[in-house]
């Protein structure tokens, strides 16, 4: 049994009591017992952590870039150093085998790592427009919201966080009210890095503290990783300030096996893409074309392995695969489970909770589960599940596959898996998605721009393309003649 000490916010530098008087319980998706309990952030909190950082963009914004740089890559390191605490407490939060928490953390040093080697070469350019000449700067927006998912919490920090950061705006973050840990320690390291008071600060809360954040005036830009729905909800309560704003939402992303693939690392990533995670990704490969010629060998090898998958203790390194966030998460998958069943998808493995020894017992655990069978008008392979539920389609031809797979209001992710290099890029090219994958799927790191082509999101997270996303340019115009005289 595992438990923590009453979790508060963090701002200008330091933690603090919120001054609402509330709190919510953070449960262990591994045992359903209360882990703490953690303070609400009330709109005082709020007004207070969003002045904080107003007062501290004013230096940070105006520090050189190799300076700004050198805080992130020292915040880098010391993430590096703790990863393995930092890992057990997000498997404890998150429910996720330690195994994959690690190479959570190990991600989100690498993002601060990216943003700090990229901070000095942010920059405007030169226009020569001959005896006159104009120039650009690239300059930060002021004072970014952050809203981050339960699913990756440290790591989805990280991506709001560096790029914010290296821009030189400061961040007011709130983390899902799922999993509450990790960035109030994100917050402490860069502090303990050099990042001035204010720099970032932390509040908690449910839904209606992450709305105050993003309507607050004096909030410049928002990011949210979350629902769809959440994501429209974010772009009407902006629309009348018309202020920028990044989504990254769901998916229900295709992922494609040709017959000419290798079948072995076919059946590996339709793994990866379904099951890592216990399959709460949203770029997850959730709607498998199979092409027929290979269709009976992938299911024989998908059942060969799938069997072994080791279910329970996510912090034991053997586990594969931990719970799911909640129990209400939970049930809404099995509903899901129940709906594939009476619309007539054939239920092959999985589709129930694991029988698993106190005090996993009470968890929310769920066997891996594979639908064959499927039509593209079911609700399991229309609707984003957010479990691990793979559903598996036949089909005949490249083109066909392609109509079906843009057959979506979603363009997150997809991925092909075909030793044939034309078609490769053929079909890729052709794909409504904003990430793609050959012969992998969900391996994004920072250098990569991560985001999504209709519902599934607006703008880009990660590589050169964030900056974008995180300064305005400023054209100045220089005039080195004589103006005629007017009128």
């Amino acid at each position: 049994m595992h438990s923590f000490k009453e979790q508060r916010l963090y701002i200008d530098g330091e933690i603090c009591d919120a001054s609402s008087g509330e709190t919510f319980a953070n449960i262990s998706p591994a045992t359903g017992h209360k882990l703490c309990d953690v303070q609400i952030a009330s709109s005082a909190d709020v007004d207070r952590a969003v002045a904080s950082a107003k007062n501290a963009f004013t230096d940070w914004s105006q520090l050189a870039g190799a300076q700004r740089g050198r805080v992130l890559w020292q915040a880098a390191q010391r993430l590096r150093e703790q990863t393995d605490d930092l890992a057990r407490l997000e498997s404890l939060d998150t429910g996720k085998p330690v195994t994959e928490a690690r190479l959570d953390v190990v991600g989100a040093a690498e993002v601060l790592e990216y943003f700090a080697g990229l901070v000095p070469a942010i920059h405007g350019q030169h226009i020569n427009l001959g005896q006159s000449f104009a120039y650009t700067r690239r300059e930060p927006l002021g004072v970014c919201a952050g809203i981050g998912a339960w699913n990756f919490p440290l790591l989805i920090a990280s991506w709001k966080i560096g790029p914010a950061l290296a821009c030189g705006n400061t961040l007011v973050f709130k983390p899902s009210e799922l999993t509450p840990l990790s960035t109030l320690r994100l917050a402490e390291i860069l502090t303990s890095a050099g990042l001035p008071p204010g720099g970032l600060n932390v509040i908690q809360g449910p839904g209606r503290v992450g709305d105050s954040l993003i309507r607050h005036p004096s909030v410049a830009k928002a990011s949210l990783t979350g629902s769809v729905a959440t994501g429209k909800k974010v772009l009407n309560a902006l629309a009348d300030r018309v202020i920028p704003v990044t989504l990254e939402l769901g998916g229900k992303s295709p992922l494609i096996l040709f017959k000419d693939c290798n079948l072995r690392q076919g059946v590996t990533g339709a793994m990866l893409a379904n099951f890592y995670c216990q399959g709460e990704i949203c770029s997850n490969g959730t709607r498998v074309f199979v092409e027929d010629e290979i269709f009976d060998a992938f299911i024989a090898d998908l059942l060969s392995r799938i069997r072994h998958l080791r279910i329970g203790n996510p912090l034991d390194p053997q586990t594969q695969m931990g719970a799911l966030i909640s129990h209400a998460h939970k049930e809404k998958v099995l509903k899901y489970i129940e709906t594939g069943k009476n619309e007539g998808a054939h239920l092959l493995y999985g589709g129930q909770s694991p029988l698993l020894d106190a005090p996993f017992d009470f968890g929310f655990f769920l066997q891996p589960t594979v639908f064959t069978d499927c039509t593209d008008t079911m609700t399991i392979v229309r609707e984003e599940i957010f479990g691990p539920v793979m559903s598996i389609l036949r089909f005949k031809d490249e083109d066909e596959v392609i109509a079906r797979a843009n057959n979506t209001d979603f363009g997150l992710g997809a991925g092909v898996f075909t030793q044939n290099l034309q078609r490769a890029h053929r079909v890729v090219a052709q794909l409504q998605a904003g990430i793609c994958w050959i012969n992998n799927h969900n391996y994004a790191p920072a250098e990569i721009p991560f985001g999504a082509y209709k519902q599934s999101g607006l703008g880009r997270e990660n590589g050169t393309a964030a900056i974008d996303h995180y300064t305005q340019i400023k054209t100045v115009y220089v005039e080195m003649g004589e103006l005629a005289d007017y009128p």
